[in-house]
């Protein structure tokens, strides 16, 4: 019988141990317990939530070098602790930026000038939080880590939904399931909630969520991902991380901005541009690519201003071990089916850029990889594609019929997920579809049927018997048999 305690997917983690962003701020301090320091906080959070203390190199160092690649860190360090750390977390990828807050700013410049991603070296703390907001901006748009699955059109390439087109098949697959599922008020309060835990104790963030609870509207959606709150950070950071029961919470609200794009698509072939720092690794991953597919797995923000793009660059600098990348896309609306792209400059926030937003799962084909010696960057030359490329519509046509047309329903979600091997969350959509049918929906006979297969393939067998037995027992009402109780996930998410 499997461990009923197997690995759990990060998507199944309790809000508790699971931060929904992707940026957060260090702070070593040997004094962040004082009284002044703790009403700091509210301040620095106001700019990123998630804000963990040390007063302990050691344990500071661990914590950081535990963090993965797709997190980002912003670092906060006293002059005599920056000058042990900083040499060791400097090259870290997940460091982007430190900044040393100390009473001696000549002698602390004397060492921080050595280490490219100290950003300031500040005495006066107001002036560490006007730098650390400034930068986050830049940070936002160059940083986010960049997630997108690929799809290779060499022969024999991901047969299997474990390989890289299996991977990039089921993506696109799911998203069409979850726009397509209705939203419940159930859903709503969860994510509100998830949020409202999230954000506790930062009374910035708490006041933006309630004026999203009591204001938001299908048509603002737009205004309200351009907004610098909660809801962008988070919207990107699960869909980034590829959270999938956040992405489930958050579904509504991907369809009132997809609805948004289609209405307000662009007419004409637009070319536009997007800066972005890489690794490495990264870089020479879409160099191998070069010809094939990739889809983008959140929505990609994008600018028909040459220079405003490069602009960004200016400004975060050049860092070790990452290369600065620039997307040229050229994007035709006529190659548009499922995946909108708009100008939002008319229902941004920020109307003063000129924003192109791409849907979620867009799809384009890598052209061309160059180094430009003019501008010292990498020029990735890619084209909006459609699903009827001939590359790509057996593949996704075949897998869509299993969809149909009209509503999905947290079955056909269960089932997908059950394809992709995300055996946890399928059973927990199967289990809460079961608790919102009426009694006798002749569903039931399905779900227990699926649960009890499903336990199988995983090993558990005690639990695949008792979900027979809710089975037979469904099938014989009039027949008296032993209560079963609903071996329920134990987590929220």
């Amino acid at each position: 019988m499997a461990d009923s305690k197997r690995k759990i997917d990060n998507h199944s983690l309790n809000a508790n141990n699971q931060t929904l962003e992707i940026f957060s701020l260090i702070w070593l301090d040997a004094n962040t317990v004082a009284k002044d320091i703790q009403a700091a906080e509210q301040k620095l959070r106001s700019v990123i939530n998630q804000l963990k203390k040390f007063q302990d190199v050691a344990q500071c160092q661990k914590y950081i070098e535990e963090r993965s690649n797709n997190e980002r860190l912003l670092v906060i360090v006293s002059g005599r602790l920056g000058r042990e750390i900083v040499p060791i977390i400097h090259k870290l990828r997940p460091v982007i930026s430190i900044y040393v807050y100390c009473m001696d700013k000549k002698s602390n410049e004397e060492w921080a000038s050595k280490f490219s991603k100290v950003k300031a070296v500040v005495v006066q703390f107001d002036k560490l939080i006007a730098r650390i907001e400034t930068d986050f901006k830049v940070h936002q748009v160059v940083e986010e880590p960049f997630s997108i699955n690929f799809f290779s059109t060499n022969t024999g390439v991901g047969k299997s939904t474990g390989g890289i087109n299996g991977k990039f098949a089921f993506y696109q697959i799911l998203m069409d399931c979850l726009l397509r599922l209705k939203s419940t008020d159930k859903d709503t309060k969860e994510l509100i909630d998830c949020c409202k835990q999230q954000y506790e104790g930062n009374s910035s963030d708490m006041r933006i969520i309630d004026e999203f609870e009591k204001n938001y509207s299908p048509d603002n959606a737009l205004w309200w991902y351009t907004r610098q709150s909660f809801f962008y950070k988070t919207l990107n950071a699960v869909l980034r991380i590829e959270n999938i029961h956040m992405i489930f919470l958050f579904r509504a609200y991907i369809a009132d901005i997809h609805r948004l794009l289609e209405k307000h698509q662009d007419k004409s072939p637009v070319r536009v541009f997007r800066c972005q720092l890489m690794s490495t690794d990264e870089l020479e991953t879409l160099k191998q690519n070069q010809g094939q597919f990739i889809s983008i797995n959140s929505f990609f923000s994008t600018s028909t201003d040459y220079q405003q793009a490069l602009s960004f660059f200016n400004k975060s600098g050049v860092k070790d071990g990452l290369e600065q990348v620039l997307f040229n896309i050229d994007a035709d609306p006529k190659m548009v089916i499922t995946k909108p792209f708009a100008n939002i400059i008319a229902h941004s926030e920020f109307a003063h850029e000129s924003e192109v937003l791409f849907m979620l799962g867009a799809i384009f084909r890598v052209k061309r990889i160059i180094r430009s010696s003019e501008d010292k960057l990498w020029i990735i030359r890619m084209g909006l594609c459609h699903e009827d490329e001939h590359d790509l519509k057996e593949v996704l046509t075949d897998m869509k019929k299993d969809l149909g047309s009209g509503e999905t329903n947290l079955r056909t979600l269960g089932k997908i997920l059950w394809k992709m091997g995300k055996f946890d969350l399928s059973e927990k959509y199967f289990i809460r579809l079961l608790n919102e049918l009426s009694s006798n929906d002749p569903l039931h006979e399905d779900l227990y049927q699926d649960l009890a297969d499903l336990a199988s393939q995983v090993g558990d067998y005690d639990k695949s018997v008792q979900w027979k037995k809710k089975l037979w027992a469904f099938r014989n009402p009039n027949v008296p048999s032993v209560p079963v109780k609903n071996d329920e996930p134990t987590s929220d998410m």
